[in-house]
Parts: structure tokens; sequence; C-alpha cells
């Protein structure tokens, strides 16, 4: 999952969970700490034998934390997989990039165009499948495709490059 700390952006993925122990990676890196929680959000964190105490206190819509340390605070908050798929659909509605990104694993259902097709904006270029639901992706403005990275069938990474596409600008048209 990704979380914002501030005006950082941290990729945490949960290894393992036992009891208190915990495993987990953090951009790639990975940590074991023992994580205690009381009832009024106060948290106690062991880790390289180092103690760390912390105040989670709860936004509104269980996605947003304020924390707080003995000398700083934070503003944290945690943006699942569904939650980043709906605001990159939405920032890719808004302007057309020179390509086409998948916002999440899937697999590639239907690919629409190849190579050289002028397409207008609200164009359906590729159908994603991603947790069991099936998503198109389109253009928001005319543009012509330069490259078709992927084949129906394929699997995709998140933040996957599917196409590559030249931006028609109001000045070539």
């Amino acid at each position: 999952m990704e979380i914002h700390i501030g005006k950082r952006v941290a990729d945490v993925s949960l290894v393992s969970k036992e009891g208190n122990k915990v495993q987990l990676t953090i951009d790639g890196v990975p940590y074991e700490v023992d994580i205690m929680m009381a009832e009024n959000g106060a948290c106690s964190i062991l880790h390289n034998g180092n103690s760390y105490n912390a105040e989670l206190i709860r936004g509104e819509g269980g996605k947003s934390y304020t924390v707080n340390t003995h000398f700083l605070s934070y503003a944290v908050d945690i943006v699942d997989t569904q939650m980043k798929y709906l605001r990159m659909r939405k920032s890719s509605e808004e302007r057309q990039d020179n390509k086409i990104v998948s916002p999440m694993p899937g697999k590639v259902v239907k690919v629409l165009v190849e190579k050289g097709d002028r397409l207008e904006a609200g164009d359906i270029v590729v159908v994603i499948e991603a947790m069991k639901m099936q998503s198109n992706y389109k253009v928001s403005s005319a543009c012509t495709v330069r490259e078709v990275l992927v084949k129906e069938g394929d699997s995709v990474a998140s933040n996957q490059v599917l196409l590559s596409l030249d931006v028609i600008t109001d000045k070539e048209e």
C-alpha cells in the first residue's frame, strides 16, 4: 500500500504478522518490529533494540491519521490500491499524457488500438481486469498511438506503461 507521511510517499508491504512481531518492507527495505497497541491510541514500537512511542489519532474515514511523537507531529494518509486507482483514473481524465499506465497489477483483456492509429478524446484503448473488475482506459485528447507495449492476456504490474502516444496539439490539426 502507499502511505503519505507529510510530503513523503512510501510503499509499505506487510510480509508477516505473528502476535506483536511484524515483518514489513518500506520502499523495498525489510524491517522487523515489535508493535504494542494500547486502547487509547498509544503505541510502543521496538526496533533493533530501540523503543519508540507514538500516539495515533484517527481522522475521518479511517484512512488518515495524525501521529504524534515526543517532539514531532506527522500527517499520515493510507492510500489503498482502490483509492490509488481512482486517483490515477481521475488525473488521467483531466489531461492526456504521452502514455497510458496501469495504476495497479492486472491482466490485459483487450487491446483496441494498433501502432499509428489516430484517436480522439474518449476513445477506449485497452481493457484491464484487476480485482475481478474490468476497467476501460481511454484517451482524454486527440493523439496517435506511437507504440503498443502489451498484448491481450499479458499480466501487467502497477505503474507499467501500456501504450505510448503522441499527443496532438491544436497547432498540429
